[in-house]
Parts: C-alpha cells; sequence; structure tokens
C-alpha cells in the first residue's frame, strides 16, 4: 500500500487548510446568526454565496469529481485528506461545492447520464447554479433493504410515472433545489435486483408536494429533510437515469466514492471535537488544577488520538483500494470504514461533550451539533447494521471456500 502524496494533493492541502483556518471557520457563527434571522431558514446566507465564490476564485472547487473531465480529476486517495479538511466545519464542504446529496448526484449524472442530461442538470450543479436532492428511503418500509421500496414509476407511451411517498429527502427545502433523482419500482416481476429505476423529476414538476420538514434529533438543516408525495407525476421518458432497472447497479456505482467522503468527513468532526476538548481542558481549572491533568481526561485524549488514527489509515486504505482494484473488490473496507468513521467520531465528540460540562450540550459550541449529526448519520446511507452485515458475509465466504 502506499499512501504518497502527490506534489499536487499536497498543494491542495495546504491551500484547502488556509482557505478553511482563514474564512470558513471564522465564517460559521456568521452563518449561523444569518440564518437564524432570514425569513426562510433554508435559504443560502450571504456569507456562503461570499465563501462560494472565494473558493471558486482560487480553484478550489468540485475537486471530489474525477470522472470525464468535470472535476478536478483527483483520486479518492488524493480527495480523502481534502474530505477531512472540509469536514472540519459543517459548513466546509458546502464552500467547496463538495456537499452531499450534490455530489453523489454529480457522480450519478457523470458517470450514467446522457449528454442532454449532462447539459440541462450537470453543468449547472457544477457550477452551483441549482441544488438537487435524492429521494430513496420510504416511510412505510424498512429502507434499509432497498428492496422494499414501494414508489412506482410506470411506463405510460412516452413518458414515466411516478407514484409514492418519500422522506428524509435531503435538499429538496433549498430554495436553488432544481432536480430530484428518484429510486422506484419499474417492474415488480422482474429480477431482485432489476425491479428498480432511476428518474430525473424537476423539483417544480405538477405532482410533486412536500409534507413537511423532518428535524434532525431537533436541528432544522438548511438544507431541509423533506417527506415528499409524489402522486402522479409524469416526466418524459428521456428522463431515465441509465437503462430501465438499473437502479441498483447505478446506485452501486455512486456507493464506493460516496462512503469515503462520509468517513473523511468524520474525521475531520473527530479532529475538531479533539482539537476543542484539548483547548478546553487546558484553560479550564478544577480539583486545584486543569482538567487536563485529570487521568481520565488524559485518556479520554489519548484513545481519541489513537482511534482517529487507526481510522485514518483504514480509509486511506480503501481508497487506495478503489483507485488500484476498483470499488468492488474493495467492498469489505467500504462498508467497514461507514460503520468505523461514524463510531469514532460519535465517541470523540461524546468525549468532547463530557469535557465541556454545560457548555458540551449548548449551542455554544459546535459539539451538540456534531453529536446529533455523527449519530444520525450510523442510520442514512445504510445504517450500520448493513454495512456490519456486509462485512461478516465476506469474512465468511473466505472460510466457507476453504472449508468445500
Amino acid at each position: 500500500m502506499d499512501f504518497a502524496f502527490s506534489a499536487r494533493a499536497t498543494e491542495l492541502q495546504d491551500r484547502v487548510r488556509s482557505f478553511m483556518d482563514t474564512h470558513v471557520i471564522p465564517a460559521e457563527p456568521v452563518y449561523d446568526r444569518q440564518i437564524a434571522e432570514a425569513d426562510d431558514p433554508h435559504a443560502l446566507p450571504p456569507v456562503m454565496v461570499e465563501l462560494k465564490e472565494k473558493a471558486r476564485a482560487e480553484g478550489l472547487w468540485n475537486l471530489f469529481l474525477a470522472h470525464g473531465g468535470w472535476g478536478a480529476g483527483l483520486t479518492n486517495l488524493e480527495y480523502a485528506p481534502l474530505a477531512e479538511l472540509m469536514g472540519r466545519s459543517i459548513i466546509g464542504n458546502e464552500v467547496f461545492n463538495c456537499s452531499a446529496p450534490d455530489t453523489g448526484n454529480m457522480e450519478l449524472l457523470a458517470l450514467f447520464g446522457s449528454p442532454e442530461q449532462q447539459e440541462r442538470w450537470l453543468k449547472p450543479l457544477l457550477d452551483a447554479r441549482i441544488r438537487s436532492c435524492f429521494a430513496m428511503t420510504e416511510p412505510d418500509v424498512a429502507s434499509s433493504d432497498a428492496r422494499n421500496i414501494r414508489t412506482r414509476v410506470t411506463r405510460d407511451g412516452d413518458h414515466y410515472v411516478v407514484d409514492g411517498r418519500k422522506w428524509y429527502t435531503s435538499g429538496i427545502l433549498d430554495p436553488d433545489c432544481e432536480l430530484i433523482i428518484l429510486m422506484g419500482v419499474s417492474d415488480p416481476a422482474a429480477p431482485t435486483y432489476r425491479q428498480q429505476s432511476m428518474v430525473l423529476i424537476p423539483r417544480d414538476a405538477p405532482g410533486v408536494t412536500v409534507l413537511r420538514d423532518l428535524p434532525m434529533f431537533g436541528y432544522t438543516d438548511r438544507l431541509g429533510h423533506g417527506e415528499v408525495l409524489f402522486e402522479n407525476v409524469r416526466v418524459p421518458a428521456s428522463s431515465l437515469l441509465g437503462g430501465e432497472g438499473e437502479g441498483f447497479a447505478l446506485a452501486q456505482g455512486r456507493l464506493g466514492p460516496g462512503r469515503m467522503h462520509y468517513a473523511m468527513r468524520a474525521v475531520g468532526f473527530a479532529e475538531r471535537a479533539l482539537q476543542l476538548m484539548c483547548e478546553r481542558t487546558l484553560s479550564r481549572v478544577a480539583f486545584g488544577g486543569p482538567l487536563a491533568d485529570q487521568g481520565v481526561v488524559r485518556e479520554w485524549i489519548a484513545r481519541s488520538r489513537i482511534e482517529i488514527e487507526q481510522l485514518r489509515l483504514l480509509v486511506l486504505k480503501s481508497a487506495w483500494l478503489m483507485d488500484t482494484v476498483g470499488n468492488a473488490a474493495a467492498r469489505l473496507e467500504v462498508a467497514a470504514i461507514k460503520v468505523a468513521a461514524l463510531d469514532v467520531a460519535h465517541r470523540v465528540v461524546d468525549r468532547a461533550v463530557q469535557a465541556h460540562g454545560a457548555a458540551g450540550v449548548s449551542d455554544d459550541t459546535v459539539l451538540a451539533r456534531l453529536f446529533s449529526i455523527t449519530r444520525a448519520l450510523k442510520i442514512a446511507d445504510g445504517p450500520d447494521e448493513v454495512h456490519l452485515r456486509t462485512v461478516a458475509r465476506q469474512e465468511l465466504a473466505r472460510y466457507k471456500e476453504k472449508a468445500r
């Protein structure tokens, strides 16, 4: 395994780190204040517009995308440390046009979109002129098993008709959201993994109704997590992404890089929490000395550093495998990092909350928000249990093969 970074990757790390320290992290309180004062809590705050303009002017833009000459052309290994640096701030990824759900949607369009679909949707997303959302999870079924999805995508002449209900459709409340990528059942009689398709639906299509915005542990995200009703939504047949029945295959095509992005962002969360914990315990005095002199606090700090380093190496290994042998061959590692990343990040954030006492559960620091995000992400993008099942199945398969 070779984790050495190219000169270009190292230079980008320096530039992103400097941009985060100089512009992004100092802008966090401004961002929060502008959200609180806005008539629409989902509208893009002016400070984010300014940050995006600065990042784009410095060439720190669409760094995540490697396909078809659309993005920066970085490998997964080269992008991984950049994702970590952006992840040190909740608002970091959006500044560089590297935030979900747009990243996964742009991956899909770059890999599988027709030239017409790329012209209409991908280019505006790359320019951040529009936003998008991804509609997959449903409230009435256990969506951890995507075979349970009930939303129907029915062919009707030159159109597809969509009927169903989705929820936690992240990003649909953003006023700039113009595209919904939806996964639904197009042929219930087909083989299990050929039943579903993805379609591109304009946000303003007749029959699309946002029923409510769902909070996440009491927090309202700027992008919003909508419960959405699709009633007789008609889109041209050209709105099909890829081929009919290819929904699962398309979803798998974006999973590897997407999970690496999540994992390295989680490393960034953990690093931010550890920094805050160290600064807090060095500055606060209790029982005759700094909190940092307490043995239990030193253990928290030491274990946090060890766990973060272990996690980073596992994610870098996964990124290197995706680059060298492909996403399919790295399937075990890709599943493992999803579980490990949020386990570590949530544990480190929890320690930092404890070290801050009352301040840790307030909104005076970013920790309470990081606590809720890291807990929620243990469910989002496939619950941990699904990924553990994948890891165990592959591990056992090796021994079953030996036993034959």
